[in-house]
């Protein structure tokens, strides 16, 4: 193995939404939106769904090009909680992406009066750009819905020739929600909208991506959602794609570090085949090769690096007795997939000095979902919310007992 050259750039990057120099193991998710691409009449929308880590954000990107090649145009962005904190927000973002995408599409002329040449007038061209979308949406009569259908109705109708239609993509959508309280129902606006749309044949389709909460939340929104998406599970890499995204990008840039086969065992096993993971730990572990390519890979100190990067803020959110109760999760041997209740009261029995009661236990879990730390699946079982969490406890359960 040579040392590095000069200068030469890490090729990985971690980071939140970066792509990554090779993606790795995502080909039949993009198979199965091309199929959706291809619907003459929309049935099917996309919900593509994981925890934090599995690269949705990034595979979401990738689905722009394969939508542009087919002809369909591409709107949307991430959605915040001001974004859906009310049906008038709602509007105002879908009315914003929509014109970025059609804003050059001429839909006529106007004369106007020059200043200073009385009687000559100035022809310009009206396009399909967000004032024009905003007039539209002002003036249609009804309520939220009734305005934004009127508007989107216009855009079908004005789509060129050669435009299969629009894509509605939007990230992070679990953060959207109905606020009956308020009388705000953003999220039912959202699916009662398109719903009515790909009823008449408007060619518009949502891609919405989140956390493991979001199609739940459509379902209970709207009963209908159940069948209005293709949900995708994006999981973590297989062991062979794991293996392809530590060393493909080190092969495709010439770069002249090169780990051996156990290095990448060793970063495949500890990454859990998680992409933010793989990143994460090989951007650390190519400095340390650079310098001496005959170093095995310090997964003790990149994990310290990454619990303190990644993970310590989140545990931090957590009282002490919620932090009980994931420490007695962790020991279950389920802990990285489902469990329920009664494994965690079971198990709070035998482990702890306090255990649990059934009702505290829902109250708990309850708390932490709200907190991001796990999350509730439509059967009733639970998981948590972030990726490799119950390792990341039992590293810190190891200190505490060798400290």
């Amino acid at each position: 193995m040579k040392k590095q050259s000069t200068g030469f750039t890490n090729p990985f990057r971690p980071g939140a939404g970066h792509m990554p120099p090779y993606l790795a193991g995502r080909q039949p998710q993009q198979d199965e939106f091309k199929r959706l691409l291809d619907q003459n009449v929309i049935l099917e929308n996309l919900v593509l769904t994981g925890l934090r880590g599995v690269g949705k954000t990034v595979l979401l990107e990738t689905f722009r090009p394969l939508a542009q090649e087919k002809g369909w145009y591409w709107a949307g962005t991430d959605l915040s909680e001001s974004a859906s904190i009310n049906e008038e927000n709602l509007a105002t973002r879908i009315l914003t992406d929509v014109a970025i995408a059609t804003s050059s599409i001429i839909v006529g002329v106007q004369e106007s009066q020059s200043i200073g040449f009385v009687g000559a007038g100035d022809v310009s061209e009206v396009r399909l750009n967000y004032t024009l979308l905003r007039y539209v949406y002002e003036n249609a009569p009804g309520l939220v819905s009734d305005k934004l259908k009127a508007v989107l109705e216009l855009v079908a109708g004005k789509l060129p020739g050669d435009c299969r239609g629009i894509v509605f993509a939007y990230d992070e959508a679990q953060n959207m929600s109905d606020h009956a309280g308020k009388d705000q129902h953003p999220l039912s606006l959202l699916l009662d909208v398109f719903q009515s749309l790909q009823k008449k044949g408007v060619p518009f389709m949502l891609a919405l991506t989140g956390l493991p909460t979001l199609f739940p939340k459509l379902v209970e929104a709207r009963t209908y959602a159940e069948r209005m998406f293709r949900v995708i599970i994006l999981d973590q890499l297989d062991e062979e794609a794991c293996k392809d995204a530590i060393t493909i990008p080190i092969e495709q840039s010439g770069c002249p570090v090169h780990p051996s086969e156990q290095s990448v065992q060793a970063v495949t096993d500890v990454s859990g085949g998680y992409p933010y993971f793989v990143q994460f730990i090989c951007r650390e572990a190519y400095d340390v090769w650079a310098r001496d390519p005959n170093t095995t890979v310090p997964l003790k100190e990149i994990l310290q690096k990454l619990d303190t990067d990644f993970f310590a803020g989140r545990w931090a959110k957590a009282t002490d007795r919620q932090r009980d109760l994931m420490i007695i999760i962790s020991a279950l041997p389920n802990s990285d997939g489902e469990f329920t209740v009664q494994e965690i009261v079971e198990t709070s029995s035998t482990l702890s000095g306090k255990p649990f009661s059934n009702s505290h236990v829902n109250q708990m879990l309850s708390a932490l979902s709200d907190a991001g730390l796990i999350f509730k699946n439509r059967h009733g079982r639970y998981s948590f919310a972030v990726p490799l969490l119950a390792r990341f406890i039992r590293r810190q359960e190891n200190l505490a007992e060798t400290g």
